[in-house]
């Protein structure tokens, strides 16, 4: 009887070689940090976590108006940054996690500021500026971003025509209290073009972008219509003024996770699109 042994050739060389998997990174759903689907469909911050139908876990993300919807967190189902990523709840993720800065971006340890580039983006006042600086000041720097305030919108589409935006030199401005039918957001439509993207938050001041929990309150008060609104919230609190409230609000930011998903929201889209072109 003839028996016929197969023979162990190893691998067929000749065969088209297989890739390597991918290994898409993990990211904790910790509220605040600002995804894109995978679709492209939706941009938001992480408001909660949900039991999922399907999956374990439903992720909530907030737009920049407020809408809310909830995703399967599926693995690679969203974008972190431009890259794939899979959201996962806080704590289970490896140890072995990079360094993050107070944005909740990757830190880039010891990196010089780099030469500003041609684009800005514009605030509304110091205060503004100061909490951007607090919060993305390493991104902005790390990019060369640099944050000027307006001191008002009365004369942005002034400023606007002044600073002549283009390709390379495109124009971000963060507006308070951008809501519909609102003076703010007539200027918005004035001045918006492919080179200029004005977007923002709906609070009445970017003081009320930071949780009121984080500030040490149960809510921020409400303030008569016609009443200064800081004077107002300082006297409902009983701070001395405004420079002894700032001092407070400012002081109890700590990184992204102290403010608001739609300010964050904002923020993260203004730096996107100043530094979408990377020529100078």
């Amino acid at each position: 009887m003839l028996i016929v042994r197969s023979m162990d050739y190893g691998r067929d060389v000749l065969a088209t070689p297989r890739k390597r998997a991918r290994q898409v990174p993990e990211v904790p759903a910790e509220p605040g940090t600002v995804v894109e689907t995978a679709a492209e469909d939706f941009c938001g911050a992480v408001v909660r976590l949900e039991r999922g139908e399907f999956t374990k876990h439903n992720v909530v993300l907030a737009d920049r108006h407020g809408r809310e919807r909830a995703f399967p967190m599926r693995p690679a189902a969203f974008r972190y940054e431009g890259e794939p990523v899979t959201l996962v709840p806080t704590g289970t993720t490896s140890p072995q996690r990079p360094a993050r800065s107070a944005s909740g971006s990757v830190a880039v340890p010891a990196a010089a500021a780099r030469t500003a580039r041609a684009a800005r983006i514009w605030v509304e006042g110091l205060h503004d500026a100061e909490l951007l600086e607090r919060v993305w000041g390493h991104d902005l720097r790390v990019a060369g971003v640099v944050v000027e305030p307006l001191h008002g919108l009365d004369e942005l589409e002034h400023h606007v025509h002044e600073f002549h935006p283009a390709g390379h030199r495109r124009l971000g401005v963060l507006v308070d209290h951008l809501v519909d039918r609102s003076k703010e957001s007539r200027i918005a439509e004035r001045v918006s073009s492919p080179d200029v993207l004005v977007t923002g938050h709906p609070y009445v001041d970017v003081w009320q972008a930071v949780r009121p929990e984080s500030v040490g309150i149960a809510q921020w008060p409400e303030v008569a219509h016609g009443t200064d609104w800081k004077s107002g919230v300082c006297a409902a609190l009983g701070w001395a003024d405004p420079a002894e409230g700032w001092r407070r609000v400012l002081g109890a930011v700590d990184d992204f996770r102290d403010l608001r998903s739609p300010l964050v929201g904002a923020v993260e889209r203004l730096i996107d699109f100043v530094t979408a072109d990377e020529e100078q």
